[in-house]
């Protein structure tokens, strides 16, 4: 039921990233007076089509959802009708051709600018961004970080919510800066500046970054009593039920949730041999925890869930959001910011720098997807985004096949006075189609290697 939950999630956001994508190519292609033959979500056979008279754009819906194109007038994919031959692609001006090409990627980017704009102005509600205990050695140690602190800005960018703290520093991190500054609110209501000091090999990994940090939001100390039990979950197979006071697990004792969250997730697929307290008598119990792929790390899950009182709650949680105007500014820095991000871990990966684990392949952008939407709109909306962002940055690249390598011949023609020939184009285009196989497969590779 998951996979088909992920599978049914991962379909929709392909479809609205590339509608969006291909809409941006039809749009400029017909304002240059170029005539659209077809506009098709999808590949493989017609499912769903218009066509108002055989002189206008046939729109088509696919069997395949996982891409789509447009089919344009142009005499090098065949004979072209002489009065169709002044709205034919390839004879218009260079620069009509560029917007034409460069409207795809460009179009995912004002995507990804308008969801953010949705998410800022909805809002997030999160926990505050309170640290908790910090562990000796690592990079928040060695900034002077204490628990109980709260995360003000990140590099001067508000960090409202813990996820969007993290979110920053890997953000800042993978962007080049090995010298951060955390503005933090001591317990005593005062401001003070901590410096995350990284190195390159900090940096390699996601999983190494998260480790390095060493950052974990706070909590209130909750006794490991169960108050819920998930559908379907390892605590429902396990036999887990409300009510049951966790004792300890492989002879450990448990004295607070936290500690029985962190020792669950640090044991995916491990059995877990557990003393439970019910109805005033113990009982021994094996759980094995679900594998579930989190801040780019394997981590265990059991489906359970403690029950924390309101005024609690009241006290962590925090909900941000912005006015329509102010998040336009807003939305137009987080693209920003995640589009440099971007580039820069791709180039960091070219130079070996940063490792190839970065790369996700469809099975970890099926389980994003999946999951954010489970976390509900404004989750699935901020993950729109961000592969939105990478969508078009991806496409922007001079990679022939891509939009970016067409850019590419188009400079070049520029340069020269004159087209690049059909036969080199030919040439770099199939070298353009083994470089993106071979990221596919490493892609899906590393995916499976995730999984299992």
């Amino acid at each position: 039921m998951e996979v088909l939950h992920s599978l049914f999630y991962f379909v929709v956001a392909v479809s609205i990233l590339v509608a969006f994508h291909e809409f941006g190519h039809f749009w400029v292609a017909r304002k240059s007076g170029v005539k659209v033959l077809r506009f098709s979500i999808g590949f493989g056979k017609a499912v769903w089509s218009y066509q108002k008279n055989p002189e206008t754009t046939e729109y088509v819906v696919s069997a395949i959802p996982l891409g789509g194109y447009v089919k344009m007038v142009d005499e090098r994919e065949g004979e072209v009708k002489e009065e169709d031959l002044p709205y034919s692609f390839n004879r218009q001006s260079l620069g009509a051709r560029s917007a034409i090409v460069a409207a795809g990627p460009i179009f995912n980017l004002i995507l990804a600018v308008f969801l953010f704009w949705w998410v800022l102005i909805l809002g997030e509600t999160g926990i505050r961004p309170i640290i908790g205990a910090v562990e000796p050695g690592t990079l928040a140690a060695e900034a002077g970080l204490l628990e109980g602190e709260e995360i003000l800005k990140i590099n001067d960018k508000p960090a409202p919510t813990w996820s969007e703290a993290i979110g920053l520093l890997f953000s800042e991190a993978n962007s080049g800066d090995r010298m951060i500054e955390l503005t933090v609110k001591t317990p005593d209501d005062t401001e003070a500046t901590r410096m995350l000091k990284l190195v390159d090999s900090d940096i390699a990994k996601p999983q190494t970054l998260y480790k390095r940090l060493g950052l974990k939001p706070w909590y209130p100390n909750l006794p490991p009593l169960i108050s819920k039990v998930l559908d379907g979950g390892a605590a429902q197979e396990a036999g887990l039920r409300a009510g049951d006071l966790i004792i300890s697990a492989d002879g450990e004792v448990i004295n607070d949730w936290m500690a029985w969250v962190e020792y669950v997730q640090q044991r995916p697929n491990t059995l877990i041999k557990l003393v439970v307290e019910r109805d005033g008598v113990r009982l021994p119990l094996n759980v094995i925890p679900n594998a579930l792929e989190q801040e780019d790390e394997t981590v265990g899950k059991i489906g359970a869930a403690v029950e924390v009182p309101e005024d609690l709650l009241e006290e962590i949680r925090v909900t941000y959001s912005l006015s329509p105007w102010a998040a336009i500014p807003a939305a137009f820095e987080k693209t920003w910011l995640y589009s440099v991000g971007t580039l820069k871990m791709m180039g960091k990966m070219l130079i070996g720098k940063a490792s190839v684990e970065n790369l996700s392949g469809p099975i970890s952008i099926a389980q994003y997807a999946g999951q954010s939407a489970e976390m509900g709109l404004v989750s699935f909306l901020k993950y729109l985004g961000l592969i939105s962002v990478s969508l078009g940055i991806l496409n922007l690249l001079p990679i022939p096949v891509l939009d970016g390598g067409h850019l590419l011949f188009f400079a070049i023609e520029a340069i020269k006075g004159s087209p690049v020939s059909e036969n080199v184009q030919i040439y770099f285009q199939q070298l353009g189609v083994l470089l993106l196989v071979t990221l596919m497969m490493l892609a899906i590779f590393l995916d499976l290697d995730r999984l299992f």
